[in-house]
């Protein structure tokens, strides 16, 4: 108990001035202290790992952390992009660490959660769950034939890691969410859902936050794993489109946030679950996890492709944008700017007033636009590569997509720097 008592007193304060976990701290407000580029100046550095890179990266003193779709966890030099270490696991690491107190924590596709040497990336403990797999259903999303299983390419998160009372928590395409002793390894308890897991819980007054593919939203008791309350998002039997929870929660000031696919973001209240209001989206998913500042709510959509803002305490809508293509990557923002990752591999900046666009950059990759997947003005070209819905063309048309350098990581703004992913496998840094 001691050593776990001493952890947790380094931790805590770690987590919240170094942005050291998904999000930033453990009730993930998307916000970000100090200067946010208002112009781009230049790249400062991009790091090559040869593979795509969905996981967010995080910061712990001068070192960034993230992983990498080629199996490896990586530590790089925030001022130079020199790797300081990677460490190897069996499967896509998919999620975002979490780091502090001399280590290092992330979940993998080969089922495991790592905790690694901050400084060395060496294997402290490894915890083995049940395993993963992405979200699946017959028929998914009108796909032919409709008696098919099909595993959603679209989930493309693993649950990342959150670290309070001494314990990590993480969800798992197994199902449950997890709590294991943050300085041992030892199993302490989970939490059975109905399907996939791969929201990152958020961690508030003792209570984890989190929602399932199988479209409930939870509340849970930290220390013990029970549940305090549940609420139900939107159910579709038919093709599954218009359901689960693949966000991941927000909580500020006694309110949860969350974003569903049955096209609403959720406010509700952390105590008793009730609904305070809903937003809707004219069906299209909201993936990204909401980022709340300045008494608003900031989040973006896939299909409808929107950037808006509404009030934090009515729902009301305050700024609606569009942007050229969809959005799964969650809003960061950093004093008067937002900052979103785009699927056609730009990277946008906005006024966090007025949401007008301040700047973009765009990877090489997406400029290259090979096999034609975007059409002249940046949007995807939906009628050339999703011809068909039989089989595996569905699939290649969203590898095409993915293909293009498109941006799924969550920015991080870090002493006037914009940290960020792409699937054409580089972590970047702009100023």
């Amino acid at each position: 108990m001691k050593i776990v008592l001493v952890i947790l007193s380094f931790f805590i304060p770690a987590l919240c001035q170094a942005q050291s976990m998904f999000r930033g701290d453990t009730n993930h407000s998307g916000t970000y202290s100090g200067p946010a580029p208002r112009q781009f100046h230049r790249i400062k550095w991009k790091f090559p790992t040869g593979d795509r890179i969905v996981s967010s990266p995080v910061i712990e003193g001068k070192t960034i952390y993230f992983g990498g779709d080629d199996g490896n966890i990586y530590a790089v030099d925030a001022e130079s992009g020199r790797q300081i270490w990677k460490c190897a696991t069996k499967g896509p690491v998919s999620s975002s660490p979490a780091a502090g107190a001399g280590i290092v924590y992330a979940t993998s596709y080969d089922g495991k959660l790592y905790a690694l040497d901050a400084k060395t990336g060496a294997v402290k403990w490894k915890f083995a769950t049940e395993g993963e797999r992405r979200f699946e259903a017959k028929g998914l999303d009108g796909m032919q034939p409709k008696n098919q299983t099909i595993a959603d390419p679209f989930d493309v998160f693993l649950s990342s890691p959150v670290v309070a009372q001494g314990a990590v928590y993480f969800g798992s395409g197994d199902g449950n969410l997890y709590a294991i002793n943050a300085a041992t390894g030892e199993f302490r308890w989970k939490f059975k859902t109905g399907d996939v897991v791969h929201a990152s819980p958020a961690y508030a007054d003792g209570v984890l936050f989190f929602g399932s593919w199988d479209s409930y939203f939870y509340a849970v008791d930290a220390t013990t794993g029970k549940e305090k309350w549940r609420f139900h998002g939107g159910e579709d039997p038919l093709i599954h489109n218009q359901i689960g929870f693949q966000s991941s929660p927000s909580v500020v000031d006694g309110t949860v946030y969350t974003g569903c696919r049955d096209s609403n973001v959720y406010a509700l209240d952390a105590v008793t679950g009730k609904e305070k209001w809903r937003s809707f989206n004219d069906l299209s998913w909201v993936n990204s996890s909401p980022a709340v500042a300045q008494s608003k709510v900031f989040f973006d959509t896939s299909d409808s492709s929107l950037f808006r803002a509404v009030d934090a305490a009515t729902g009301k809508e305050i700024v609606r944008q569009h942007a050229k293509a969809y959005m799964f990557s969650s809003p960061a923002v950093a004093g008067d700017v937002v900052f979103i990752g785009v699927l056609n591999g730009t990277l946008e900046a906005r006024d966090v007033k007025t949401g007008e666009l301040l700047w973009d950059y765009r990877v090489e990759k997406s400029k290259e636009n090979k096999g034609w997947v975007l059409t002249a003005d940046g949007k995807f070209n939906d009628a050339l590569i999703y011809h068909s819905g039989w089989r595996e063309a569905p699939i290649v048309a969203t590898d095409q997509q993915f293909g293009i350098g498109a941006i799924f990581s969550s920015p991080l703004v870090a002493n006037g720097v914009v940290y960020f992913g792409s699937t054409d496998g580089f972590m970047y840094a702009l100023e």
